[in-house]
């Protein structure tokens, strides 16, 4: 295993971080609270003997089982090898003490007395303004930091760039972040931007989504045909999480593994990670297979969102984001998903009735509302493209 900084810690931090995201379930129950502990708990434990010293859950992860089931992992000796990170869950807080009440079930679930690593979940602006500061909750963690019950405090972040900025900004004592963040998502969310940016500060950086779920280490086969061509040995996923170590600011990777072969694989590919280790051509190789990942978008929206407000809600970048995203990574299943859970049903693109006021806004021309039936013909109706 390679060991990186993690910030202004004196701590060494391992390449490879293990996420408890996507244990491996029982067939039809993916991401459920079907859990197959056994090998769950042998995974993890393979990890940590394999060196990784950073295990990452959280509070709905499978449902709520993925921080019971790290606990039990971490019996029998292994808890005193790694540092714990779990968050705070505050989308679901309606007053302060839901910041205590939530973090004390969460230790039970983990049988721990602390901690190492909390963060708030998933922050985005609304979620920020809307929850963190008017609960106080900084207030309510700096207190747990007190006590003990947490030793670090950070945020994982899902929104653009300058609220990241913002958020960081925002409060002096964070002392890590953790973004999405991988070769396709260097213009999204925080990006390469957001990631300098905090390593500037001196926040560990904690890597999620290094592989998009998945998506990167099963890419087309003409995409995959390019990094064969370069090299025959390296498999498209250790492309990805190497190009990802080859940064200095990356503290950790966080991988949601969900077989032991993918232990095993991982493994391999931290102990060969390293910062500025890629040559000129091997980023070459990235920046081509990132250009024909590009070139496979089907709406040329660059998310500038001059578009909306929409007179009827609809969230039209995001629409198109999910859409292009399935037929990008030759998957539907997730981009689906999202659209029925997490974009507003009043904001989907059934809602559109042509009145074509954003086709006159949007710098690229695009005929949007000719493409909203067809973008909910395919997210919300399951047809295909």
């Amino acid at each position: 295993m390679q060991y990186r900084k993690f910030g202004k810690l004196d701590w060494q931090v391992s390449a490879l971080g293990f996420g408890a995201m996507r244990l491996p379930t029982r067939e039809g129950h993916n991401m459920s609270d079907q859990v197959m502990e056994e090998e769950a708990i042998a995974m993890i434990r393979r990890a940590i003997d394999g060196g990784v010293n950073y295990i990452d859950t959280a509070w709905p992860y499978h449902k709520g089982q993925s921080e019971v089931i790290v606990g039990k992992a971490l019996q029998d000796g292994y808890r005193a090898r790694v540092k714990v990170a779990t968050k705070a869950p505050i989308r679901f807080y309606k007053e302060t003490g839901d910041f205590d009440r939530y973090l004390d079930e969460q230790l039970q679930r983990l049988q721990l007395d602390s901690v190492d690593f909390y963060l708030l979940h998933g922050i985005n602006k609304d979620q920020w303004e809307n929850i963190a500061l008017k609960l106080d909750l900084l207030s309510r963690a700096e207190a747990a930091l007190a006590d003990g019950r947490i030793k670090h405090l950070g945020f994982s972040f899902h929104d653009k760039l300058p609220v990241f900025k913002q958020i960081l900004d925002s409060y002096d004592k964070w002392e890590f972040c953790q973004i999405q963040y991988n070769y396709m998502d260097i213009e999204n969310q925080a990006g390469t931007e957001g990631l300098q940016y905090a390593a500037a500060k001196g926040l560990a950086v904690v890597i999620m989504e290094p592989l998009l779920g998945g998506k990167l280490a099963n890419p087309p086969q003409e995409i995959a045909a390019v990094m064969r061509e370069a090299d025959p040995d390296r498999t498209p996923a250790d492309w990805a999480l190497q190009w990802l170590w080859n940064q200095p600011e990356v503290s950790v990777v966080l991988s949601g593994m969900s077989t032991m072969q993918q232990v095993e694989e991982n493994l391999a590919s931290a102990a060969r990670s390293g910062s500025n280790t890629l040559s000129v051509s091997e980023l070459a190789v990235i920046d081509e297979v990132r250009r024909q990942y590009l070139a496979k978008t089907l709406i040329p929206c660059t998310a500038c969102a001059y578009c909306i407000p929409c007179p009827q809600n609809v969230a039209i970048p995001n629409c198109f984001k999910l859409y292009n995203d399935g037929y990008m990574y030759g998957e539907l299943n997730q981009p689906r998903h999202h659209y029925q859970i997490f974009v507003a049903e009043d904001a989907r693109a059934d809602n559109c009735v042509q009145c074509r006021i954003c086709e006159e806004k949007c710098p690229q021309g695009i005929p949007i509302s000719e493409w909203m039936p067809k973008v909910h013909s395919v997210l919300g109706e399951g047809q295909p493209y």
